[in-house]
């Protein structure tokens, strides 16, 4: 059965003996990330696993009664946990298995497709009349100071809030859309919400401005698109085309870990991440209506902040130390307004914290490369593989396998990768042939490096670059390499022999294997 909420899974993680909850008094200012960053970087538990324990620090400094939750997908084991399955592969086949699905040519197999249809619709989040989250309900005389958040880094801005599920509507299709970005906190009302202009909550935002400054009408959006691609993360507004009113925003901390997984996850605008979650759990999400703004939130959650930012409102966010182990620059970047808080009684306060790899979000990358290659093979049917490796940052580096079929089949393949959602921020491209190991990087390694000609089988290009990318030549734009590592064809311009590589033959390997105990090595 899935998870109810944040509790039940820390009630999971206690049974399988991967939480460990602290008594001493620590500071959330810096100290707790100094000691989530040892317990990351060390090894416990069966077979000396990577990634040590969930934490559950019960004495907060400034906090009285306070609880955060940090670590709780930071290992393998943990990943497997959270979404109940023995192996990540688990919930890619069943992906695959719905992608699987042909059209029904007749009757009978419209009539087959009924459990499936059925299946399908348990998965749609349900609406509720109150919960958990609604237990307490504060509109006047709040703080989101009363949490406690996490300063991580000596060099960060102030503290930020690095776990929320941000909910957004798309104003156009009034689907909702729930992603994870930073919130750096100014006050006890006020924050800075790092959209990165390629998310997807940004998006809603220009698409408000662009109404606004067209004068309500849609149609008429051409004057403010250079507005729009200036506005956020950027610089300031152009003079004199300043757009006007809201939107309304809501925050969820402490969700149930099906769906703070899948806030992370790379899915199309047009699939909710309530749906994703929900499959992901085998049940649908439960949602509770907001008090001041009109979005639905996860009824089970711990902490719910409401409010809205203002369309012509910029303000300096950041520094922050960030995943790639570097501090992103500040910028400027919509401010959040908080009109109302609710939260369950004596809330858990989850987070996490990111920097110099390998942390919590690195198991999380891992999950969200292993559960969604099927979707990607979809696109791109020769991939066999792909490994995105932890000291990649995720966004730097892709190793891919593929089976090569024609010349250039391995630059046809970059470019299908970097024209794929958030996988267009890949800054480098390995493209190897289907009997090398991807997951192995000293396999991959040994037989790019033997394969190239670097003049000729380096590729560069132009295109839009990760915001936390600090070595682009300009903020979201740069260049990216691609390496095709795989045989040269003489098709391909290669006109000498390729040499065969260094295997000993079957018979042989036999022998020895029969000969070993009694070699005594």
């Amino acid at each position: 059965m899935a998870y109810d909420d944040l509790r039940g899974f820390i009630k999971a993680l206690e049974n399988a003996g991967e939480l460990k909850k602290i008594q001493t008094e620590v500071d959330p200012i810096l100290e707790i990330t100094e000691i989530t960053d040892r317990v990351s970087k060390s090894r416990s538990g069966k077979g000396g696993a990577p990634g040590g324990p969930a934490l559950l620090f019960q004495n907060i400094k400034g906090h009285p009664g306070a609880q955060v939750l940090i670590n709780q997908f930071g290992s393998e084991s943990r990943m497997k946990l959270a979404l109940e399955v023995d192996s990540l592969n688990d919930v890619a086949d069943r992906i695959r298995h719905f992608m699987d699905v042909k059209s029904p040519q007749g009757f009978l197999d419209k009539v087959k497709m009924l459990p499936m249809l059925a299946e399908m619709g348990k998965f749609f989040p349900k609406t509720v009349s109150t919960g958990p989250c609604k237990e307490v309900i504060k509109r006047d005389n709040f703080s989101l100071l009363d949490f406690p958040i996490l300063q991580c880094w000596p060099g960060d801005g102030g503290r930020f809030i690095t776990l929320p599920c941000v909910v957004t509507r798309d104003p156009k299709t009034g689907k909702r859309n729930v992603g994870m970005y930073r919130i750096h906190v100014y006050d006890g009302r006020t924050t800075g919400m790092h959209w990165q202009r390629q998310k997807i909550a940004a998006e809603h935002v220009r698409d408000l401005m662009r109404a606004s400054a067209a004068g309500g009408n849609p149609a008429r959006t051409s004057a403010a698109v250079d507005i729009m691609a200036r506005s956020l993360g950027g610089s300031i507004l152009a003079e004199g085309s300043r757009p006007t009113g809201k939107m309304e925003v809501a925050v969820a901390i402490g969700t149930d870990p099906a769906l703070t997984f899948s806030a992370i996850v790379p899915a199309p605008p047009e699939v909710e991440e309530y749906m994703i979650a929900g499959f992901m759990r085998q049940k649908p999400v439960e949602l509770v209506k907001c008090e001041t703004v009109d979005l639905e939130v996860p009824a089970n959650a711990e902490i719910i902040l409401e409010g809205y930012i203002n369309l012509d409102e910029l303000r300096m966010e950041g520094p922050f130390g960030d995943h790639t182990g570097f501090y992103t620059l500040a910028d400027q970047y919509p401010v959040f307004h908080c009109t109302c808080i609710t939260h369950r009684k004596n809330p858990i306060y989850a987070t996490t914290i990111v920097g110099k790899p390998p942390m919590e979000d690195a198991f999380m990358g891992k999950a969200v490369e292993r559960i969604f290659l099927p979707l990607m093979k979809l696109t791109i049917p020769e991939i066999v593989d792909v490994n995105l490796p932890i000291e990649g940052v995720f966004h730097n580096l892709m190793l891919v396998s593929i089976k090569k079929s024609y010349p250039g089949q391995a630059r046809k393949v970059m470019n299908a990768i970097w024209s794929l959602g958030q996988a267009m921020f890949t800054k480098c491209i390995v493209v190897v042939d289907e009997d090398v190991d991807v997951q192995d990087i000293g396999d991959v390694t040994l037989k790019v490096l033997n394969h190239i000609d670097p003049e000729r089988d380096i590729q560069f290009t132009m295109g839009p670059i990760d915001s936390l990318d600090h070595a682009s030549r300009l903020p979201n734009y740069g260049s990216k390499m691609g390496i095709d590592g795989t045989r040269k064809w003489s098709s391909e311009g290669f006109t000498r022999p390729w040499p065969d590589e260094i295997v000993m033959d079957e018979k042989t390997k036999a022998l020895v294997d029969r000969k070993w105990k009694e070699l005594g090595l």
